[in-house]
Order: C-alpha cells, then sequence, then structure tokens
C-alpha cells in the first residue's frame, strides 16, 4: 500500500511534461530551477540542520526509502533527482525529446514498480523481466499517445520505442549501474531518442524536432 502511496505521489511529477508542452523553455528553466534549488536546499540540509532534518521526517519520511535516510551515505532523495532530470532535459533536449523522455520515465517507472512487485518471478539485472517488460509496453503507450497527440511521424514512434527500451534496461540495471533511475532514465530515453533522430532525413528530422514549438 505505501509503494502504491508513494506512486501516486511520483504520478503527480507527469504534470512538469504535461505543462512544458504548454510554455515556453526559459519559463521552465526558471520555474525548475527554483523547485530543484529549494529541493536541494532541504535535501542536503536534512543532513546538517537538525530542524531541517525533522521537518523532513515528519511530513515525508514515511514515503521515503531506506537508503535515503541513510545518515552515512548522505543520498539526495528521488524527489530531487526527478526535478533535476526534468532540469537537465529542459536544459540540453528539444521539446519534444524532453517531454517524451520524461512523461516515459513517470508513468513507465511506476508500471514496472507495480507489476515487478506484484508478478515479479524471473530476474533480469537487478529487477524482474516482468517489470521490465511492463515499462517498455507502458513507454510505447506512452509514445503512441504522444504521437496521436502531436502528429508525430511513424520515425518519431520506432525510435522513440527504441528508446525506451534502452530506458528500461537502464532502470533494470540502476543498482550496478550506482544511479537513480529517476535521474538515469529520462537521461539515457532522450539521448538516444535525439540520437536516432538526427540520423534521419534531415527533413523528417525538422518536421519531428519542431513539434511542441
Amino acid at each position: 500500500m505505501q509503494e502504491i502511496f508513494r506512486k501516486g505521489i511520483h504520478l503527480s511529477s507527469l504534470s512538469i511534461p504535461i505543462i512544458y508542452a504548454f510554455i515556453e523553455r526559459w519559463l521552465a528553466l526558471s520555474l525548475l530551477g527554483c523547485l530543484l534549488a529549494l529541493a536541494l536546499i532541504l535535501d542536503v540540509g536534512r543532513y546538517y540542520v537538525p530542524a531541517i532534518r525533522q521537518f523532513i521526517l515528519n511530513n515525508f519520511g514515511s514515503m521515503m526509502r531506506q537508503h535515503e535516510l541513510d545518515d552515512q551515505r548522505k543520498l539526495l532523495s528521488g524527489a530531487t533527482y526527478v526535478l533535476l532530470s526534468a532540469f537537465l532535459c529542459v536544459l540540453v533536449y528539444p521539446k519534444i525529446i524532453a517531454v517524451t523522455a520524461f512523461a516515459v520515465m513517470i508513468v513507465s517507472d511506476i508500471c514496472s514498480a507495480l507489476i515487478g512487485r506484484k508478478f515479479g518471478t524471473m530476474r533480469f539485472a537487478d529487477k524482474s523481466l516482468q517489470g521490465t517488460v511492463a515499462f517498455w509496453v507502458s513507454a510505447c503507450c506512452v509514445v503512441g499517445a504522444i504521437a496521436l497527440w502531436t502528429g508525430a511521424p511513424w520515425q518519431y514512434q520506432l525510435i522513440a520505442c527504441g528508446a525506451s527500451l534502452v530506458g528500461g534496461v537502464v532502470e533494470a540495471a540502476s543498482i550496478r549501474l550506482r544511479m537513480d533511475d529517476n535521474f538515469s532514465i529520462p537521461l539515457s530515453v532522450g539521448m538516444v531518442l535525439w540520437g536516432g533522430i538526427l540520423l534521419l532525413d534531415a527533413s523528417v528530422q525538422a518536421a519531428i524536432l519542431q513539434l511542441l514549438g
């Protein structure tokens, strides 16, 4: 039940790519930059300022994983990694790529976790094969929804589904990669998607990259 509640909170992050699709890049960076700065202050401060730590524990402690509460390792929380990856995606990638990569991360990470925990029986990397399949299938659904919404060509859908497969593998190997999957998934999906688009004919490439402005 706690995991479902945690993923429900995580789902609210889907508002980031949805809002970004309708606003200018500079405004998105400004908003995300402010939120990221606040998150970093609270996240780092909780290890050194007792009052901040108590505030975090009282309000968010039940939703945090054990490794996020480890005073020795002093790791950032998943929420901070979400904001960090969102900021970097908006900063680095064209809008259609940032929106796709981040939406895939939010929806498919949730599907992977819930299906993997409930039905995962076959090991794949650090997670389960069932969870990874759920990640990829749900990611393809996200890609299809974005394509239907934006009128993206089939080349976008094909490359984005391939990039999502890479994202699923990265998510499954997150422990051995020693990277928070809220950070590694969108950046890897965006990198592969952008690289694939750049290999297309110039006219198709331009048509895709101009989607969402």
